[in-house]
């Protein structure tokens, strides 16, 4: 049986391949496309290339000048801040709207905090807000450099296992992000990305305008719990919160077309799809 969001994605990569660059001893993974209006940076979580944003740039990159990361196999937070910002500049990026999810939302705050002028915005998605007691949690609480890798990625598999069993609507999500752990993330670059919040820095101070910060949530995300997702938005106090009723702690794959439409209204773009309120609430 076919997989239409993993064909959707093949199809997408087709067209848009990773290009590979070497910042600071470190080899990134990039997919850039678009080259007119509003520069966005995409950072995805720990489970995603960066053409799991590919629903987004498919829909923006017409009028957006999009880049979205795929994380090296060393360095961590603090490093990988550094290296956005060489990236930024090295394609001629001043300033950016920086979106991350998970991992990224964490690195995407350490990044509009150390280099603000850079950050045009800052929208911190299914994210949290400190690092403090990660590292006894599992999958972070192992031997993180020399636990077998069929262990980690086992434990993954477990997880994605039970939201299959609970939300049998999004098997395709799931087999799609069974993939991108059972292989399509390198065994190197998959140990980095758990070290990266095992044993990353506590959030700097932002020194961003209010209402240059938007947060993204799912009141159904498996991975962020209610009292995390409260904390991100006391420490951030973003102009606008949006949240998700359904869409896990993927939903810019789970609900694409929400999640365009609240990038076009972040990034001033006339919104092109009339979905708002279809399971979505936004606080201000």
């Amino acid at each position: 049986m076919t997989n239409h969001l993993i064909a959707a994605r093949d199809h997408f990569t087709a067209r848009h391949p990773e290009q590979r660059i070497l910042i600071n001893g470190r080899e990134w993974g990039y997919v850039q496309a678009g080259d007119t209006g509003p520069a966005l940076l995409l950072i995805p979580g720990t489970l995603g290339r960066g053409d799991i944003f590919w629903q987004q740039i498919e829909a923006l990159k017409d009028r957006a000048r999009i880049v979205a990361v795929t994380y090296p196999k060393s360095g961590g937070i603090v490093e990988w801040a550094d290296d956005l910002a060489e990236l930024c500049s090295r394609i001629g990026h001043d300033r950016v709207t920086v979106l991350g999810s998970s991992l990224g939302g964490y690195l995407a705050q350490y990044f509009a905090a150390a280099y603000p002028h850079l950050a045009e915005r800052l929208i911190a998605a299914n994210t949290l807000h400190s690092v403090a007691g990660i590292a006894a949690r599992p999958p972070y609480s192992s031997d993180l450099d020399n636990a077998p890798i069929e262990e980690l990625r086992a434990g993954f598999g477990r997880g994605l296992g039970v939201w299959r069993d609970a939300h049998p609507e999004q098997a395709e999500l799931v087999d799609l992000l069974m993939a991108e752990v059972g292989g399509r993330i390198p065994e190197p670059e998959l140990r980095a990305r758990l070290n990266a919040l095992k044993r990353g820095p506590e959030l700097p101070p932002l020194n961003l305008l209010l209402e240059s910060i938007a947060t993204i949530e799912s009141v159904d995300d498996p991975l962020i719990p209610s009292l995390m997702r409260d904390a991100v938005r006391t420490r951030l106090e973003p102009s606008v919160a949006y949240r998700f009723e359904w869409g896990g702690h993927f939903p810019y794959v789970a609900r694409p077309d929400l999640y365009v439409s609240l990038l076009e209204e972040q990034l001033d773009l006339p919104v092109t799809r009339d979905s708002w309120g279809d399971g979505e609430l936004r606080a201000r």
